[in-house]
């Protein structure tokens, strides 16, 4: 039953919300900051829209733990829903238009009756809520208006993709509104890449919205991208006495599009030459035999992150396992392979237009001084001018944060936990 605004606020202040947060968040020294956000993010609607009643809907941030740029030539990922996510307070309206204000952004708004393309709109969040309304309509669901006041501690530019997290908040809110939250979440996640590749356009693969729409850690198979093979790997980090920090190395991705394009556009290229759309389905004896001729018709950039796919595909598969075998060891020595094919093959540490510019591989090499043989760290997620994944043992947290803050100031190490839920009605 939906309450009113004004009366969630005050469950709020009572506690008498505490076990759902705690339920979500997991942590209870979670709980006051959650208390605060949440009871910040309805007064917020409240002095927006007006004390109405209201529904409350959340999607997490993810870290990809492997398998680094995969998921756009069908290949295997292992990836994560995280503790930080985008969290949006609701209620529907029936002037077919759909009102966002997020905090510390201007007002966007969108008419449910308008779902063509706008140019002009690409590379904004009005052009990924356009999409996901086009999509869910292609798909035979229903789509209508609403209001609603968004917060979000999955911080832009931080690699944990706040995009997918802002297109699975809305195609949840479109699930519970207007499908009785009859919306499975890879179809939410399709429908998510969808926005982003179409309308927003960036070029990603599936993976950042599968993993904040389905939650948990999983491994992801992308053989059939429409059909993908989800499995959820039963492993918790904090039982190897091991934490998951991603450090925010504060390089700008200005003008870094073409970077990222780049790197699937030269895949599509190599798996071309075998007659193929995508480097999954190119046979990697076929590949390595062929490598003089691939050289000397596309260069070698090319042929080297096709050779990381080959290899990072396969690792994916290899770090899930050797979770469940209980091998950490083994993990942390494939998650150090992932990083320096990163480095050496994908080539996407950073940009070759700014060879000046290297935060992250100043990162990457500190890390590593800190860690010794004991962790395990790597670029993560689309990289260049993005963010470090380490695996750090508890008692070196302190240690490596202070280093890393010190690096790119107070606030750049976040330390993270593996989130149960994904896309999801919190009330």
């Amino acid at each position: 039953m939906a309450k009113m605004a004004g009366a969630v606020i005050q469950e709020l202040r009572e506690g008498r919300l505490k076990d759902r947060l705690l339920d979500i968040y997991q942590e209870e020294s979670a709980i006051p900051r959650q208390t605060d956000r949440y009871t910040k993010a309805l007064e917020g609607f409240c002095r927006d829209f007006g004390d109405r009643e209201i529904e409350i809907y959340s999607a997490p941030g993810r870290s990809e733990v492997g398998g680094n740029h995969t998921d756009h030539q069908h290949g295997q990922v292992l990836a994560a829903a995280v503790n930080l996510d985008v969290i949006a307070v609701v209620a529907p309206t029936d002037d077919g238009l759909i009102q966002v204000h997020s905090e510390g952004y201007e007002p966007v708004i969108v008419s449910t009756s308008a779902l063509e393309i706008e140019k002009s709109e690409m590379g904004t969040s009005k052009a990924l809520i356009r999409g996901m309304l086009a999509r869910f309509k292609e798909l035979g669901y229903k789509i209508g208006g609403f209001c609603a006041y968004m917060t979000s501690d999955v911080l832009g530019g931080s690699g944990l993709s706040s995009s997918a997290a802002y297109e699975v908040t809305i195609g949840n809110i479109l699930s519970g509104l207007y499908n009785d939250m009859k919306v499975d979440p890879v179809t939410i996640a399709v429908a998510s890449q969808f926005a982003e590749n179409r309308y927003f356009g960036k070029p990603c693969g599936l993976m950042d919205q599968m993993a904040s729409s389905v939650g948990s850690l999983i491994n992801i198979d992308f053989k059939e991208p429409e059909k993908p093979v989800i499995r959820k790997v039963d492993a918790d980090f904090a039982s190897f006495g091991h934490k998951l920090c991603i450090v925010d190395t504060k390089g700008s991705h200005a003008d870094l599009t073409h970077e990222y394009a780049a790197i699937p556009e030269e895949m599509k290229q190599i798996a071309g030459f075998f007659g193929k759309e995508v480097l999954r389905d190119v046979d990697e004896e076929e590949l390595i035999r062929q490598i003089p001729a691939l050289r000397e018709k596309y260069g070698d950039r090319g042929v080297l992150r096709a050779l990381h796919f080959k290899e990072d595909h396969k690792r994916a598969g290899e770090e899930a396992r050797a979770l469940e075998k209980g091998d950490f060891e083994e993990f942390k020595r494939l998650i150090t392979a992932s990083g320096n094919s990163s480095f050496k093959y994908l080539q996407n540490v950073y940009p070759s237009s700014q060879p000046q510019s290297q935060n992250l591989s100043v990162g990457l090499a500190v890390s590593e001084l800190v860690l010794g043989d004991r962790g395990a760290c790597r670029v993560h997620g689309g990289g260049f001018a993005g963010t470090i994944q380490a695996f750090v043992p508890e008692d070196m947290v302190p240690a490596y944060r202070k280093a890393m803050d010190d690096l790119f100031g107070e606030g750049s190490c976040h330390v993270l936990q593996v989130r149960k839920y994904g896309g999801m009605k919190v009330l």
